[in-house]
């Protein structure tokens, strides 16, 4: 039987101990949690490294990275014919002993279950932790890309946030179906000659989740969301709002891929007639700004104000935004939906049907204002007066009561206006 031998490693080492990796990966089990550029760059830069060989063949490795006191072990890898002789525990024994010269006084390891070097350390006395779980943030940006993000106030947001958007069914198809799948599907878009948008007008009452669509957009594609306030640019720089904006547009331009929102873009893209000669400037610089932002293919601009009728004429042009895209008061299925949402486990204990006629002028933050009213007069009936059960369909439409709607007629007439005259999709 061929004698095996172990040393340290060495850079010459580097691809036989790749083709040691891929042979140790066995089909079905989990990807490793320490990626194969990781493991190498920490044997070469002299972190703890100990390899196994036959002859000139390379058959094993074990690898770890130190942490003072502590040390990960971040990989055990074993050539498919060469397992199952005892390798992979002298492997660890040897890395064992590097590891207590260096200080270190807690050896651990992360391994998919059944991986390969499993078996080596439950036989070199490795205790296996049962009911952990773990978790891992990737960060898909650059260093120099989340450091600017970072700057600009911007993130990553959570993946899930376009399900979790509650009824308002009709606006959300408009939207995945003109916005978010071309920029998804580039590919197929290209194929059928559809162009990806890359600016957008939200337009609505206050209230019916402009601000919540923008984010499940950027949360759908997976791009970092960056929020402009035009409130506080008008502050940011003594060159005034127009210097604020350019400023913030150069950095901005420096990100691959982003969604950018500006809310109540009003405020700096007013109708120019009558305005001041400082309004008629900020709006300018933003006219100037779009087609520059219009050149990349992952980004988009998102827009957003409750008077779409206030906007300047050269702003809503179909060569500066792509779709202006209504935004209205949630109807009586999307009521319901978003009920459903907020009264969690009464749901099917109310009637449904009461509460959606009751707030008919409720925006979804209304709604769930008012289920949480609701729920705290159940919760206080028990926990102050003595009283049992759950929340009933009176707490909720007493509760509604209370509750002061966003929305007026006056509103919905002006949205049905507007809709008429401004709507592009």
């Amino acid at each position: 039987m061929p004698v095996w031998r172990l040393r340290d490693f060495s850079d010459d080492d580097l691809d036989q101990a790749i083709q040691v990796w891929d042979q140790s990966r066995s089909p079905g089990t989990p990807e490793p949690v320490f990626a194969v550029a990781e493991v190498m760059a920490a044997a070469r830069t002299g972190q703890p490294a100990v390899v196994a060989e036959v002859g000139d063949e390379l058959v094993g490795m074990a690898i770890a990275r130190t942490d003072g006191e502590r040390a990960w072990v971040l990989l055990v890898a074993l050539a498919a014919r060469w397992r199952h002789r005892g390798i992979g525990s002298a492997l660890l024994a040897d890395l064992e002993r590097r590891l207590r010269n260096v200080g270190v006084r807690r050896i651990c390891a992360l391994v998919g279950e059944n991986a390969t070097g499993s078996a080596a350390f439950e036989n070199s006395g490795y205790s296996r932790r049962d009911g952990l779980v773990y978790y891992e943030l990737f960060e898909h940006l650059r260093p120099d890309q989340a450091n600017l993000l970072a700057e600009l106030g911007g993130r990553l947001l959570p993946p899930g946030l376009w399900s979790e958007l509650a009824g308002m069914e009709v606006e959300k198809q408009i939207i995945e179906r003109r916005i978010i799948d071309p920029l998804a599907h580039p590919d197929v878009a290209e194929r059928h000659g559809v162009r990806p948008p890359k600016a957008v007008i939200l337009f609505g009452p206050p209230g019916t989740g402009k601000t919540s669509f923008a984010k499940g957009i950027s949360s759908r594609l997976g791009w970092p969301f960056v929020e402009l306030f035009p409130s506080r640019l008008a502050a940011a720089s003594p060159g005034g709002l127009a210097a604020s904006l350019r400023e913030a547009f150069a950095e901005i331009n420096e990100l691959e891929e982003l969604v950018l929102f500006i809310d109540e873009v009003e405020e700096i893209a007013a109708a120019r007639a009558g305005a001041s000669i400082t309004e008629t400037g900020v709006t300018n610089e933003l006219l100037k700004l779009i087609p520059t932002f219009r050149e990349h293919d992952k980004r988009l601009l998102v827009c957003a104000t409750n008077s779409v009728h206030a906007l300047d004429s050269a702003f809503l042009r179909p060569g500066r935004f792509d779709y202006v895209i209504p935004v209205g008061p949630p109807d009586p299925p999307a009521r319901a939906a978003v009920w459903r949402r907020y009264l969690g486990a009464v749901a099917d204990a109310v009637d449904e049907h009461q509460l959606v006629a009751a707030s008919e002028l409720f925006t979804p933050a209304d709604i769930e204002f008012a289920a949480r009213k609701g729920a705290q007069a159940a919760f206080e009936r028990e926990v102050v007066h003595g009283g049992a059960g759950r929340a009933t369909t009176e707490d909720y439409l007493r509760a509604i009561g209370e509750v002061r709607p966003t929305l007026t007629a006056a509103m919905l007439a002006e949205f049905s206006e507007d809709k008429e005259h401004y709507a592009r999709l």
